[in-house]
């Protein structure tokens, strides 16, 4: 059976953005999650552009900040996106409460009661994309609405959850997770076993784990984990990250990231799999000199994968 692989969407420009993604299309990758914090392009107002440049494709936000956006807006919002594509099933919606840094520091908002705001931020959420409609009065938010669509219009939702209290929200209120630095360890020993156990009490199905992680094919893994180190660091930073990597029994981005040559990365993600992931998000990176020739090395071992 082909793996689920996905890879990460963008580009510098709206044009190179829709060709990269039919390029990943007719290449056969699951999906492309597009990063919505930081850069000056909307990922849903720009998925609803690239979606109907494509056919079959899964497109994905990784993540929306759930703190700038309320969460009647970010229905309405999700819900045009899939009117927009001609397909609502084609679009999941990933959200995330991020970090204190970035919401504290860029826009000024409190991050203390973030726990208690994911909770009601997908009561809200997942009421509007499921029912359409939803009379919410809690502490974090109110929300009195009818949103007037059916249910064939319903899009997807998974939820950035790294640690055992948010996993448990996703499981009982969205379709699943997505992760960023969760190697096979953290994804065997805490994310599916804590999410499968929130989704089957909730009686909702089993749940997707998706699983992303930075990529590159070389035959030098120690100047690959080098450029691993230099490029995604900043992750190791960030307390939500710390924890999972220490789940994960790693100290640092450059040890979760999958290194290695065609042999080794191949069953690297072939573990994930194995451990629980349901789908796994590659974020090609490249090392040495020859950015391109490090890039082609890495994408052509990815499409092999899904062609298999």
């Amino acid at each position: 059976m082909a793996m689920r692989i996905a890879l990460t969407g963008g580009g510098s420009t709206v044009d190179r953005i829709i060709d990269s993604a039919q390029r990943a299309e007719a290449d056969g990758f699951s999906g492309l999650w597009f990063p919505g914090g930081g850069g000056a392009l909307d990922p849903l107002v720009l998925l609803g552009v690239v979606g109907r440049a494509t056919e079959r494709i899964e497109l994905g936000t990784s993540i929306v900040q759930t703190y700038t956006r309320h969460p009647v807006l970010m229905a309405q919002q999700a819900l045009t996106v899939g009117a927009a594509i001609g397909d609502p099933a084609r679009f999941t919606l990933g959200v995330g409460v991020s970090h204190r840094p970035v919401i504290e520091g860029v826009y000024g908002l409190d991050y203390d009661t973030n726990a208690r705001h994911l909770r009601e931020y997908l009561t809200v959420l997942s009421g509007l994309l499921g029912e359409g409609r939803v009379s919410f009065t809690g502490e974090e938010y109110v929300a009195r609405v009818d949103l007037g669509r059916r249910a064939d219009e319903t899009v997807g939702l998974v939820v950035a959850a790294l640690a055992p209290r948010s996993l448990a929200t996703a499981g009982e209120l969205s379709d699943g997770t997505i992760t960023w630095m969760a190697n096979a360890v953290a994804v065997e020993s805490l994310i599916a076993p804590a999410i499968g156990a929130s989704a089957a009490t909730a009686d909702r199905p089993a749940p997707r784990v998706i699983v992303g992680l930075p990529v590159a094919v070389t035959d030098d893994e120690s100047m690959g984990r080098e450029a691993a180190a230099r490029q995604f660091s900043v992750y190791g930073t960030l307390p939500n990250y710390q924890r999972v990597l220490a789940a994960g029994g790693v100290s640092s981005p450059a040890e979760a990231a999958l290194v290695g040559d065609e042999q080794q990365v191949g069953d690297a993600i072939s573990v994930l799999f194995a451990t629980g992931a349901t789908e796994v998000w590659a974020a090609p990176f490249p090392v040495g000199d020859d950015r391109s020739a490090s890039r082609k090395r890495t994408m052509a071992l990815l499409r092999e994968l899904v062609a298999a």
